[in-house]
């Protein structure tokens, strides 16, 4: 990466975030510490408005926008292939958003102007994924749900959900929850889902996507993912 890319994207790996470190700058960026301070001191002695504290990490003074940055062919490139997966696997409205976005890069540039990237995903046509809407919906409105949910073994049971995440496992979707009758948090195939309908009250604040990954069985490289990201509401990726 050059020197100038990795300058901005350093302003635009702190863009939104309250406090980001220089560890964290450099394993984003796969490089060293001593390369992160060095650039932090360009930035600020070319005016930048990052302001940083030791121990705390730097941060953008309120107000600041980094300049619009173009997309290199490669990253171009990822965006056709995550478009292609949003298509075939997310709920319709995510797809459609995806596509939409692709059309504008596309009118933009000239379809001559992105790379081929021969990664395709497959179509998922019986995988029922009109049921990620309405969890993603429960998702970010903090809306405890009543299932009915069949286990492996095929046998039913109804339960109240708090849903605070979806995660793809590569052939399915999972849904992260805070189980009341197990009075735990658990994982929930959403092909296995019945039936659900939203409870009256939304669920508490205590219970969240950072309260799933401490006390769940959650492998540590997925627990990893999402402290680094920040994720809060709806997650996709594992």
């Amino acid at each position: 990466m050059r020197r100038a890319d990795r300058l901005m994207q350093i302003l635009l790996l702190m863009r939104g975030r309250r406090r980001t470190t220089a560890r964290q700058l450099a394993e984003w960026l796969e490089v060293s510490l001593r390369t992160v301070y060095r650039d932090m001191a360009d930035l600020m002695q070319s005016g930048t408005p990052i302001n940083g504290e030791a121990g705390e990490g730097y941060w953008l003074e309120a107000g600041f926008n980094p300049p619009a940055a173009s997309f290199s062919s490669r990253e171009l490139a990822a965006l056709e292939v995550g478009a292609r997966m949003l298509t075939a696997w997310a709920d319709h409205d995510t797809a459609q958003a995806a596509q939409s976005a692709l059309a504008r890069i596309h009118a933009v540039l000239g379809s001559t102007e992105l790379p081929l990237e021969p990664l395709y995903a497959p179509p998922s046509a019986y995988y029922p994924r009109d049921r990620l809407t309405p969890l993603r919906d429960a998702i970010l409105q903090r809306q405890a749900l009543t299932v009915q949910y069949q286990d492996a073994q095929a046998q039913s049971s109804e339960r109240i959900l708090c849903p605070v995440a979806l995660f793809f496992w590569g052939d399915r979707w999972v849904l992260a929850a805070w189980c009341a009758l197990r009075a735990a948090y658990r994982s929930f195939r959403v092909d296995r889902l019945q039936s659900w309908q939203p409870c009256e009250q939304n669920y508490p604040e205590d219970i969240s996507l950072d309260a799933y990954v401490r006390q769940h069985d959650c492998s540590q490289h997925v627990a990893n993912w999402l402290q680094q990201n920040n994720r809060r509401a709806w997650h996709a990726e594992s």
